[in-house]
């Protein structure tokens, strides 16, 4: 039986609810100051979100969290996470040209090299910028679809919402948890169907993930990427989604090569190691873009009842 959703659960919802309604006919002057404002009220407040962004951002930056840096840095974090829930509620309303126009990007030739040979593609993003915004801008350079998959968020209802937004865009959206038939093998169909297939890759999610070094400490992320690349000998590259200025830019890194010896295991956590270190690179260009206010490393999480 499923938990019945809390109150706060509903009230998120509902109001995501209605800012795909009301935000995108408002002057986008007036929200952009109203989202500003909202960040700032809850980085002073100094909650557990932004103590534990400050946390992660001190070990990026290889510092402490009372560091005035990584204090003003979690500002501009906070104002940056606010600003992907806005541009989440305008991006439907905003011209397919304009996002491919206003997106800058550098290395998209590895993705569409890849395609015109017919080789699937494994795009695994790190929680940075506005990854709804890429894929947006994906579809509309390659006038295809990709599928990705989604956290199944409570309530029910929020899911969903969250879903159609994304389907809306053009993606097809698989379920992390909790959907019909097997989401893996039908992201290995796609890829050697020759499509993309983009992951968000550097939190893991079921406690069965493969530990890298990140940042100089043991965490886990998810096996899926390097997996994927490793059962269907899809290109495996990182994407790196930030904001820049108005605009937005996307890096796609060099493929993650996966070794020619070993077995199927320690191939995967070659490749997902390769990964890490390609995430850190991006993130430590791009800190106050990285979104990422839960415990991550393995030390910091709470150990499980």
């Amino acid at each position: 039986m499923t938990d019945k959703p809390s109150l706060q659960d509903r009230l998120v919802a509902a109001g995501f609810g209605a800012g795909w309604a009301i935000v995108p006919h408002l002057p986008e002057r007036l929200t952009t100051r109203a989202f500003d404002a909202a960040a700032d009220r809850l980085w002073k407040r100094r909650g557990k979100s932004v103590l534990r962004l400050e946390a992660n951002l001190a070990r990026v930056r290889g510092t402490s969290s009372d560091d005035p840096d990584v204090r003003a840095l979690s500002r501009e974090g906070m104002r940056s996470y606010f600003r992907y829930f806005h541009e989440v509620f305008r991006l439907p309303s905003v011209p397919r040209a304009e996002v491919v126009a206003r997106t800058h990007v550098t290395g998209g030739e590895r993705i569409f090299e890849n395609l015109e040979k017919g080789r699937g593609v494994v795009l695994a993003l790190p929680h940075t910028g506005n990854w709804d915004e890429a894929g947006a801008w994906l579809i509309g350079a390659s006038g295809q679809s990709f599928t990705t998959v989604a956290e199944r968020l409570r309530p029910e209802s929020m899911y969903r919402r969250y879903t159609a937004f994304r389907e809306g865009l053009g993606m097809e959206v698989l379920p992390l948890t909790g959907g019909e038939g097997n989401t893996f093998g039908t992201l290995a169909q796609r890829l050697r169907a020759g499509r993309v297939v983009a992951l968000p890759a550097e939190r893991d999610l079921t406690a069965r993930g493969i530990e890298v070094r990140f940042f100089g400490a043991a965490t886990r992320m998810p096996a899926g990427p390097g997996l994927l690349a490793v059962h269907t000998g899809a290109a495996l590259l990182p994407a790196l989604p930030y904001f820049r200025g108005r605009d937005w830019g996307l890096d796609i890194a060099e493929e993650i090569e996966v070794p020619a010896e070993g077995t199927r295991q320690e191939k995967t956590a070659a490749v997902m190691q390769s990964l890490a270190v390609a995430f850190e690179k991006g993130i430590s260009e791009h800190p106050e873009d990285w979104h990422m206010l839960q415990r991550l490393w393995l030390d910091d999480l709470e150990p499980r009842s």
